[in-house]
């Protein structure tokens, strides 16, 4: 019986280890096992506009989850939760920025096989498949609340978005559901035109002339230059061995005696004037003796080689070999502005060098002459700086943390647990060498690498990355280097939530140590520019989104105010850290580029009004918002400041094209088509923003609103797209982003005044718009979009899908870029270049797929119709 009696509390042990094995701890093999689908219910709930979704986890391990040994981590387009009406087996609760975790309730309990639903609410409506949660991973933690094991989600799904609640942004949402047939009439206005209509060169030029004839390049042509034009000399160069397969002959010096009467390329500064502009102005003539390139400077001779470059048949690059002839044509042109930027954030999500590198490919192509480098932001510090490792080693990766307060950057955007993780964006920087050699590439296209570095906002990267530094050095008993650069007041309660939902991203303005950190970080920059041959001249201060609550529980800051009574309020302290940096700024000869805030000063109800203060200082900013705000521009304009437009509803190239939820992209400013960077009259801008974010029209919006005085005209110094990318995942989704919405904004920062743009009579105007449209989208169609499919390697530009109905049992069908090619297929399978073309209504039955290609074979989305 005692025999039996061991025997027996044996098996019962063994029974006890065995369950405390499947709920104390779990395996990474077993935690895989664990299914999550997201599902978006609606955005129709209350307040206007709130959302509804749902998590679903199916429990596929042997490993019992209960209410302390697991946490769900994921992040989501930031939005403020609310709190449950009914219990719910687990709660969502933002964490910071855009991560959020799901805590289960304390009776929790999901054994192995079953599932749970979890349900939650928020503000601000999702309608993109891109909102959805991503990065999630699992942290498993043992019975002293101790992280043991840290898992990602393997087998995860988002639920389409088909129905209206889920596509529309609540009642106010007045855009219409993004049908086949809703794109169908929208294209209706749009034909296809013959290609002697299509422009020859994209910005369009102030004055081209077609001649009549053809010059052919040979293997003997010649490619001279005068002295100083070697860089631009050899950037043709290359450009004609990349359509030709060899290398023409090229000389300096101009062509004399028998030479001068061979055909040759000549490239050659002189005076030249076009519409009054002196500087980046050309003139470019092919005709039987060759092609003459007269540039007033170098910038203009580049101007002249791109437009060159554009003249190329599409058929040059798609079989080596093609003869390379050009038709004879006279072009005079200029810029219209001097500043013409596209921006880009490398700080949410990282790009490589080679990425950085064939972006100022396109920007040069199309005669961007600025690039606003962001290379700092709350979720990534992507430059090494000497003497300050951590900035990279810290602030230049993300992954799991403890919590908020730790000296690391959390995940964000999906960037996942694992610093460096293969497929994942959230980790990388930018060695000094690899950041000269992008300014070198930049130079040596006529482009100025601006580099923005954002205080005292947007600047969680820099804050973290400190904190390290000064943990570091406190441990090794170093107090006085460990605060030379420290950011924060650690005695600061202010409780604050800034635009992108972070609590903690601002930094202490009444530490000198901060002052010192952003010169370090310019000082460190500027010799960079040296080894790279240039001037650093102009620095962006970023500014932007300092949220109300910030340093109102400071310490340091209450000092501050304190010994400086005329701050008065605390909305005043952001003009103070400008009114401090600025000096320090100018005493490094910087002209200092900013977003709107460095410039404005802020009411006790809210509103912004210009600040006097910088008027005649080397102080420029940048003017994003006419949706909140929608003279903003003008006012700064006409109180004295140069100005950049930047406006949301026609430059932001991260706003997705359309309301379709599989489209990528942001849309809290509306939606921004390549038809929006077209349609664009810098002087007359109220013409030409049409609609809220929301669909309705802005008309009543400009009513009383200020309108840009004829003297102020000159405060406009130009134009600048953004691409900001939360949503930006790789080289492909940014390509995507930019192609072909860049080519209609330099049409707007380049081309001269267009003769639509100060039509009073809306009919009349709309009308001119359409028919310049109509040219401009052919010309994309069926010229300068399939070249990029060749040109280094082929870009990731956007295709649309098609617009189509039945009627009567006939298939109509067209496209928002008229002279793509539309292929259908009627049985069920996916249109390929092989399928029917259409090019008429047809009859056709059953389920209809369509796609739009172009000549160089690429293909976009599928549109689907039924026969009713």
């Amino acid at each position: 019986m005692k025999k039996l009696f061991n025997y027996q509390l044996l098996f019962i042990a063994i029974l006890f280890l065995s369950a405390c094995g499947k709920s104390g701890q779990i395996s990474k093999e077993q935690a895989e096992k664990i299914r999550v689908s997201w599902k978006l219910v609606n955005n129709f709930g209350e307040p206007d506009g709130s959302f509804e979704a749902r998590f679903v986890i199916k429990n596929g391990s042997d490993f019992t989850l209960d209410g302390t040994n697991w946490k769900l981590f994921f992040n989501m387009s930031p939005r403020p939760i609310q709190t449950n009406k009914t219990p719910q087996p687990a709660t969502v609760e933002h964490i910071n920025g855009d991560w959020y975790r799901m805590v289960a309730a304390k009776d929790f309990k999901l054994a192995p096989g079953d599932s749970v639903t979890v349900n939650y609410t928020g503000t601000e409506a999702i309608i993109k498949e891109t909102d959805a949660p991503m990065g999630l991973y699992f942290v498993f933690y043992d019975n002293e609340g101790k992280e043991k094991e840290i898992v990602q989600v393997t087998d995860y799904s988002v639920e389409p978005f088909v129905a209206k609640e889920q596509i529309l942004r609540g009642k106010r949402d007045l855009m219409p559901l993004p049908t086949a047939e809703e794109r169908y009439k929208h294209n209706l206005p749009f034909t296809k035109v013959a290609a002697d209509q299509l422009l020859k060169i994209i910005p369009n030029p102030v004055k081209l002339t077609a001649g009549q004839g053809t010059f052919t390049l040979s293997s003997q042509t010649q490619v001279f230059y005068q002295d100083g034009l070697e860089n631009e000399a050899k950037f043709l160069i290359q450009k004609l061995r990349e359509m030709t397969g060899t290398d023409l002959p090229i000389r300096a010096g101009l062509p004399t005696g028998d030479s001068a009467e061979a055909p040759s390329i000549v490239l050659r500064t002189g005076p030249v004037n076009v519409n009054g502009i002196l500087v980046e102005a050309y003139k470019l003539a092919i005709g039987e003796t060759g092609i003459s390139i007269t540039g007033s400077d170098a910038a203009g001779v580049f101007y002249a080689v791109q437009s060159l470059v554009q003249l190329t048949p599409v058929e040059v690059y798609q079989k080596q070999g093609t003869p390379v002839v050009f038709n004879y044509v006279q072009v005079e042109d200029a810029p219209r502005f001097q500043f013409r930027s596209m921006h880009l954030d490398v700080g949410r999500n990282f790009q490589t060098k080679e990425s950085i590198k064939r972006v100022l490919d396109l920007l040069s192509s199309y005669k961007i002459n600025h690039f606003l480098f962001y290379i700092t932001e709350d979720e990534g510090w992507r430059l090494e700086i000497d003497g300050l490792p951590e900035l990279t080693e810290v602030g230049a990766h993300r992954q799991h943390t403890s919590g908020m307060q730790a000296s690391a950057l959390h995940p964000s955007y999906g960037s996942g647990p694992v610093a460096n993780d293969k497929g994942k964006y959230g980790s990388g920087y930018y060695t000094k060498a690899e950041f000269v050699e992008i300014l070198k590439y930049a130079a040596e296209r006529h482009i100025k690498v601006i580099p923005e570095v954002n205080f005292p906002g947007h600047a969680l990267a820099a804050i973290k990355s400190m904190e390290a530094r000064y943990e570091r050095l406190m441990k090794e008993g170093k107090e006085k280097e460990a605060n030379e650069y420290r950011l924060i007041d650690p005695e600061d309660k202010s409780v604050y939530l800034s635009a992108q939902a972070y609590k903690n991203n601002v930094v202490d303005i009444s530490r000198e140590s901060t002052y010192h950190f952003y010169e370090k970080v310019v000082d460190e920059i500027a010799k960079l520019y040296k080894q790279a041959g240039l001037t650093l001249d102009t620095f962006h201060t970023g500014g932007d989104e300092v949220a109300e609550g910030v340093w109102t529980k400071s310490p340091n800051i209450a000092k501050l105010m304190k010994e400086h009574p005329e701050i008065k309020e605390y909305r005043n302290l952001q003009t103070y850290f400008v009114r401090n940096l600025l000096p320090r700024l100018e005493k490094r000869n910087l002209k200092v580029h900013g977003w709107e805030e460095v410039a404005l000063t802020k009411t006790a109800t809210g509103a912004y009004l210009a600040n006097p203060e910088f008027v005649n200082r080397p102080v420029v900013p940048y003017i994003w918002n006419n949706v909140f705000d929608v003279d903003l521009g003008y006012r700064m304009a006409n109180a004295g400041y140069q100005v950049v437009l930047c406006n949301v509803t026609n430059f932001y190239f991260d706003m997705s094209y359309n309301n379709d939820p599989k489209e990528p992209g942001l849309y809290w400013g509306g939606f921004v088509d390549t038809w929006d960077n077209w349609a664009f009259a810098p002087f007359n801008m109220f013409k030409t923003t049409e609609e809220t974010a929301m669909g309705k029209p802005m008309k009543e919006e400009f009513v009383g609103k200020e309108q840009l005085k004829p003297a102020a005209r000159k405060n406009i110094l130009g134009i600048e797209a953004q691409l900001w990318c939360e949503t930006i995942k790789g080289r492909d989704m940014m390509e995507y982003m930019i192609l072909p919405k860049l080519l209609g904004f330099s049409e707007s920062a380049w081309a001269a005044e267009r003769k639509w743009e100060f039509v009073a009579d809306d009919a009349a105007r709309k009308k001119m718009m359409q028919e310049g449209w109509n040219i401009f989208a052919n010309t994309m169609a069926q010229k300068a979009l399939p070249k990029w499919a060749y040109i280094n390697g082929g870009y990731n530009y956007r295709m649309p899908m098609p617009g189509a109905v039945i009627e009567n049992g006939m298939l109509k069908a067209n496209s928002e870029l008229p002279g793509l090619m539309i292929r259908y297929t009627t049985d069920g399978s996916e249109p390929t270049a092989k399928s029917d073309l259409y090019e008429a209504p047809v009859k056709v039955t059953g389920t209809v797929k369509l796609k739009c290609f172009d000549i160089a074979g690429r293909s976009g989305r599928t549109s689907v119709v039924s026969v009713p």
